[in-house]
């Protein structure tokens, strides 16, 4: 019964997280990354106050020696800067160990490489990142970047980052990892370490290895060897790190049961691995998998080529019922649990899907961030319900919350898609992109994408009325715009960008983090917001009189 007891302990460890938290106004969501998390949220400030962390961060960064570098491709395309390694706390994973006999390390490693592309993408579920659409699973590659310590000038180097797949099949023993990790990456962090390893050996005794603990936690493999000692027993357990936190615990420990089953079924299906597949398949089907969910094509063995979908539910599920019911699992529990597998992965709906189908499903109402609001109002509530992800039902902008919820700061629902020129550039450019876009303000940038000005289309109308007709001797966007413009920055409440734009009288406000623009909130964006709270209020009063 460990999978239904598994099920039933997160529940109420889950249960007992939102009685506390309601008392704070809190409420967890089980997220691969939270859809409504802000750049401004991963500073230092937000890091829980644990040395070990600090430790951390300042070892990255000092080894980084400058900013960290964000670049993530998907439907859109994520470029940015940061100061610290916070951006990876954006990531929350489901973590499954299995503790395994050490003369079989070598072989379920091994196995867990090949079968990590395939259990990605049945549970993909961190779709979203800052409101961009990147990777089914963004989580690996955010992870890999944000405490990647190479920098440009390596590449006529083969260096290996600390977030990693690994570069071969293991061979041996767990000691080819921790041998090749120690060969490639210095201590991050130390701590005292009185025990003598060899002397406790030499007694009879177990040695706890604390220093190759601290060490191992700071090189992270997405399936890692880690050693332990249980109730006086020594023991080496595989860590799956792949997979993503949520959409509900019944997923969750589905997730779980997949892998598990496929890590005892594959032994006994295909056993060395190593012998009808190659390494760099394994790999690729994982940033595959990682990249396009259930639409991956992977490499698998003996050279074959095969859609996720039909790999999944033709093959894995049933090597993975064999495989629990090898390892004694209930077979109710485990079909049960394999069974939500299934049903997610023929109806294409996994978590990452469900996000990217409401997110686009609510493109023609309200702004980014109400709808990024609906999707997490949206999870809270399903997952409150117990019900798989692929029964879940799109989100829907209602589902996003009241004014309290989706306009707080400006960042919710300032325009990000901008329009913007250069200094040296000519009116004519700008007059014809106010006409062609129907936008009243146009920023002006410098070579380092930082603002410097803004024009407006009541500079144009002056201009015109100077006698300006265009097609003439060009003028330059210099000649008119406003330097040195006001702006906010996107934690900015609404009610302080309204107080600026009348006491300086502007109808823009260009908003600017780390003194390159963001984005822009306008006089239009405040009128669409009360013309919301107006038809709110009117439907709100029409409802109590039809009460009454």
């Amino acid at each position: 019964d460990a999978l239904s007891h598994l099920h039933a302990q997160i529940d109420r460890l889950l249960d007992r997280v939102r009685v506390e938290g309601a008392a704070l106004g809190v409420t967890p969501v089980l997220a691969g990354i939270l859809p409504t998390i802000r750049m401004s949220d991963t500073t230092l400030e937000s890091m829980t106050p644990r040395p070990r962390y600090y430790a951390l961060d300042r070892a990255l960064s000092m080894l980084r020696g400058g900013l960290y570098e964000f670049r993530i491709k998907g439907i859109d395309e994520l470029i940015v800067k940061h100061a610290s390694t916070m951006v990876e706390g954006c990531n929350t994973s489901f973590q499954v160990h299995l503790q395994v006999d050490p003369d079989d390390f070598a072989l379920l490693y091994n196995i867990a490489q090949t079968i990590a592309g395939p259990v990605l993408a049945a549970a993909a579920n961190s779709p979203l990142l800052f409101g961009r659409r990147l990777w089914r699973e963004t989580r690996i590659a955010l992870f890999q970047q944000a405490v990647d310590t190479r920098t440009t000038g390596d590449f006529l180097r083969e260096r290996s980052a600390r977030v990693m797949f690994g570069s071969r099949w293991v061979e041996s023993s767990p000691l080819d990892l921790y041998r090749d990790d120690v060969a490639r990456f210095r201590a991050l962090i130390g701590g005292d370490v009185d025990e003598d390893s060899l002397e406790k050996l030499d007694q009879g005794l177990i040695p706890e290895l604390a220093a190759l603990k601290v060490y191992n936690g700071t090189v992270y493999r997405w399936n890692r060897a880690c050693y332990g000692i249980t109730d006086g027993v020594p023991h080496i357990r595989i860590e799956n790190r792949v997979l993503p936190s949520g959409p509900t615990t019944i997923d969750e420990v589905a997730n779980a049961a997949f892998w598990l089953g496929l890590m005892c079924g594959m032994r006994e299906a295909v056993g060395d691995v190593t012998k009808v597949m190659a390494f760099d398949d394994a790999r690729m089907n994982f940033i595959a998998a990682a990249r396009l969910g259930l639409g991956a094509q992977f490499a698998w063995l003996d050279g074959e080529s095969i859609p996720a979908e039909t790999l999944i539910c033709d093959r894995l599920i049933p090597i993975a019922r064999e495989g629990l019911r090898i390892a004694g699992i209930d077979q109710a529990d485990a079909d049960r649990y394999l069974d939500v597998i299934h049903e997610r992965v023929a109806s294409r709906q996994t978590g990452a899907q469900w996000s990217i189908s409401s997110f686009d499903g609510m493109r023609t109402r309200g702004k980014s961030g109400e709808r990024l609001n609906a999707l997490v109002g949206a999870m809270i509530e399903r997952q409150k319900s117990g019900e798989p992800v692929s029964r879940w039902e799109l989100a829907h902008i209602e589902e996003a919350g009241g004014l309290e919820t989706n306009f707080q700061c400006v960042d919710q629902f300032m325009t990000t898609d901008l329009f913007t020129v250069q200094e040296d550039e000519s009116i004519d450019l700008v007059a014809s992109i106010m006409d062609w876009r129907q936008v009243r303000h146009i920023p002006v940038e410098d070579r380092d994408n930082r603002l410097v000005g803004i024009v407006s289309y009541r500079k144009i109308l002056r201009l015109i009325a100077s006698g300006w007709r265009g097609g003439g001797e060009p003028i330059s966007v210099a000649h008119i715009m406003k330097r040195d413009p006001i702006s906010v920055a996107p934690e900015t409440s609404p009610a302080s960008a309204i107080r600026l734009m009348r006491v300086h009288r502007i109808s823009a406000l260009p908003v600017v983090k780390d003194g390159r623009l963001v984005g822009i909130v306008t006089e239009r964006d405040f009128m669409d917001i009360t013309a919301d709270m107006l038809e709110s209020k009117l439907e709100e009063h029409q409802k109590d009189h039809s009460t009454e």
